[in-house]
């Protein structure tokens, strides 16, 4: 049995999912964004640090899984991500969490099938995936979408006794 926090970074909205892993069964424990209050950057990064901590507190996970940056289209945007992960990372080490990184495509790839999804066929894929009456708000959607490519993926690699296609850290002290 695990306990997977999957985030979907932001440095307005931070989407953030907990599942619990039991055998091949995977069960909905919770999900929500932080929603960042200020209009400076530092001050955001802090609420996401704390956003995540408060979230490690309260379900307690076994395991972090955050989705990799990608090459946008705005440098200015792309760096605002990265610091943004950088603070959700910061969060699950300072809990001696393992952290792992997929790509967009991955996650898309492990829960619709194509790595070119939409976010609607992400939000449709988790209702069914984790039998929910209703669809998640996006950026929760996809960061249960983060969860769930991590377990699927440490499922494979388990039975091909390698790891692969995620960058996984250790614990960290």
């Amino acid at each position: 049995m695990a306990i997977i926090l999957g985030v979907d970074p932001g440095s307005r909205i931070t989407g953030y999912g907990v599942i619990k892993c039991i055998g091949r069964s995977q069960v909905y424990l919770g999900s929500g964004c932080i929603r960042t209050q200020s209009d400076e950057l530092p001050l955001r990064l802090q609420q996401i640090f704390a956003g995540i901590s408060e979230i490690i507190k309260q379900y307690q996970p076994d395991e972090f899984a955050i989705e990799r940056v990608f090459m946008a289209k705005n440098a200015d945007s792309a760096l605002k991500l990265g610091q943004a992960r950088g603070a959700a990372i910061v969060a699950a080490t300072c809990a001696d969490l393992p952290v792992a990184e997929y790509s967009a495509t991955q996650i898309k790839s492990a829960v619709v099938g194509t790595g070119r999804a939409q976010k609607t066929q992400v939000q449709h894929m988790i209702t069914q995936l984790l039998k929910l009456p209703a669809a998640p708000q996006a950026d929760a959607a996809d960061a249960l979408a983060v969860a769930l490519c991590h377990y699927h993926t440490n499922q494979s690699l388990v039975a091909l006794g390698g790891r692969a296609n995620s960058r996984t850290y250790g614990r960290y002290k």
